[in-house]
């Protein structure tokens, strides 16, 4: 007589109903879910021998966290972890992308002139970019974002940007003051000669035609000077506004 292999995967049916991802949901809200429990609704389906559950919990050890996950292109998911197809990648990175712009256009309808705000609204396009971009952010009376414009993209180690080029988008949108932002490929946020000279270069001319630049935030994945990932020339006092 064969016995059952007491090693083999729950599956979602012999599970009680009211802990089932998706009835648990119904039943009681979005909030009650897991991270793994949310990844495999949308999962739908497991693989032989690791039912949708375990299969969300891999995916989740495998990119490293839930934001390495949400950062992560289709075709990224799908290399990360075996029994993650094209379907089930794409429904998943389009799920991210919902939420990040869900994200950003809330913060466009408040202030954008803190430094937390302007991180949150470009580091999900930013944090993990290979080259420099260099962008304007262009703000109302209210500092509220009129226009996001990217002014540079440069190698690994540079952009270029000339003022013209920043208060050109700056006059054409109308803008009232605006916030430069870049990153840094390599994830350190500190601030380089070049960055200070030309965030100096930069307030000056905007004095000069009464667009003043009120931050200049750097981008990045982690720093030596603290807990933040992001750089604030303001913060800092080197931006006065």
């Amino acid at each position: 007589m064969e016995h059952p292999d007491e090693t083999a995967p729950l599956k979602l049916l012999d599970m009680a109903e009211d802990e089932r991802p998706r009835e648990k949901l119904m039943q009681k809200g979005r909030s009650s879910l897991s991270d793994e429990e949310l990844i495999a609704i949308f999962l739908r389906t497991g693989m032989k021998g690791c039912n949708v559950l375990e299969l969300a919990a891999r995916l989740k050890r495998a990119a490293g966290s839930l934001t390495a996950l949400g950062r992560m292109e289709a075709r990224e998911i799908t290399k990360c972890c075996k029994g993650i197809g094209a379907a089930k990648a794409s429904t998943l990175a389009a799920v991210f992308e919902l939420g990040h712009r869900a994200v950003k256009e809330k913060l466009t309808k408040e202030d954008l002139s803190t430094p937390g705000a302007v991180y949150e609204y470009l580091a999900g396009d930013l944090r993990y970019e290979q080259q420099e971009n260099f962008v304007v952010l262009l703000l109302d009376t209210r500092r509220h974002l009129i226009r996001r414009c990217t002014i540079s993209k440069g190698t690994l180690n540079r952009t270029m940007v000339h003022p013209r080029d920043v208060f050109r988008e700056a006059i054409i949108g109308n803008a009232c003051s605006i916030i430069i932002a870049h990153n840094h490929p390599s994830g350190d946020v500190n601030p380089s000669k070049l960055d200070r000279e030309l965030t100096r270069e930069l307030v000056n001319a905007g004095t000069a035609i009464h667009i003043p630049i009120l931050d200049h935030i750097i981008i990045g994945t982690s720093t030596t000077t603290g807990t933040l990932p992001y750089f604030s020339f303001r913060d800092h006092g080197l931006i006065n506004s």
